[in-house]
């Protein structure tokens, strides 16, 4: 089953991380397909189509299990098929988040834990309700906790 011209329902749902703990994460409901479909229309197929190459998500729907496995929030977007996590290399993920934060309508962009100015992955989110708050953000390790600070510039993601 495809959620979009070039994306799958099986990529989609795939997890190594549930694989190596034998977690079964691919029995979304009916809605939160739709909810994928509609994240995937919305950011994917445009990032996609405007750097004319393959976008590899990392992560995208996650089961209770799984979200409470990698120890995920319990508002996760990944739970209701609203968000997504990118990691390339060509395009690189700072293009992908400026590509995004620039042209797209979503709801949350993260650029997660930037080394260099690249973040190590990009998470993106749109919201089925179309309520969109166009929040972007950038995660950072400080004492060993994950914090969020609001993107102002690039210097942010040194």
């Amino acid at each position: 089953m495809q959620i979009s011209k070039n994306l799958s329902l099986a990529e989609a749902v795939r997890s190594n991380t549930a694989q190596k703990l034998g977690i079964v994460n691919d029995n979304p409901s009916l809605n939160i397909i739709k909810n994928m479909k509609l994240l995937a229309e919305k950011v994917f197929e445009p990032v996609r189509a405007h750097f004319k190459a393959p976008i590899k998500v990392t992560s995208m729907y996650r089961g209770q299990e799984l979200n409470n496995a990698v120890k995920g929030s319990i508002t996760s977007q990944h739970c209701t098929g609203e968000a997504m996590d990118i990691d390339n290399d060509k395009p690189t993920n700072k293009e992908v988040f400026d590509y995004i934060k620039d042209n797209l309508d979503f709801d949350q962009l993260l650029a997660e834990f930037p080394k260099n100015g690249n973040p190590e992955w990009v998470h993106v989110s749109y919201e089925s309700t179309g309520k969109q708050r166009k929040q972007v953000l950038v995660a950072k390790k400080v004492d060993g906790k994950t914090v969020y600070f609001p993107y102002k510039s690039d210097k942010d993601l040194i």
